[in-house]
């Protein structure tokens, strides 16, 4: 998250065109600029984890805290939550991630089954049968969301 200003005070201050303010906010910000070292969590993950790179480290404690912060905004806005869903890159190929964010919400009664935390590229759900909270990780199939979105647009022409 970043002060609204920031962008006008690189454009104006800095004298920045719209295009190279766009390209530090999208390309060279966020675990990127963090790190150092990439926008792929991938990357970032293999340095933490694998190579002890402190930036890296950082980088995805960051991300990790921002993803505890919006889900527990989302518990708070809601008065409560059934379930948990991880989806899409990190969400679907994260056992190590999910698991370090997911520590953060044993006070709902959540606990991780870690055997199907491991599993990958299918849905499964990664609470165990004890958890008051269900969490789930589902892949997407963004190919299918796209080929439906298509022909619904086509249809009404």
């Amino acid at each position: 998250d970043i002060d609204p200003a920031i962008p006008l005070f690189l454009q104006q201050v800095e004298n920045l065109s719209c295009t190279e303010v766009n390209t530090i906010l999208n390309k060279k910000s966020g675990v990127k600029g963090i790190s150092n070292l990439s926008s792929d969590m991938r990357d970032i993950e293999q340095a933490a984890w694998n190579e002890n790179n402190k930036s890296a480290q950082l980088a995805l404690d960051t991300y990790h805290y921002h993803i505890i912060k919006y889900i527990g905004s989302y518990v708070a806005a809601m008065n409560g939550v059934d379930a948990i869903v991880f989806t899409g890159g990190v969400g679907e190929n994260g056992p190590e991630s999910r698991e370090e964010i997911l520590k953060n919400f044993t006070y709902l009664g959540f606990e991780l089954d870690k055997e199907n935390n491991k599993l990958r590229g299918k849905r499964t759900e990664i609470s165990t049968l004890n958890s008051k909270l269900q969490v789930f990780v589902i892949p997407t199939n963004e190919e299918l969301v796209i080929a439906r979105d298509t022909i619904e647009i086509v249809e009404k022409f």
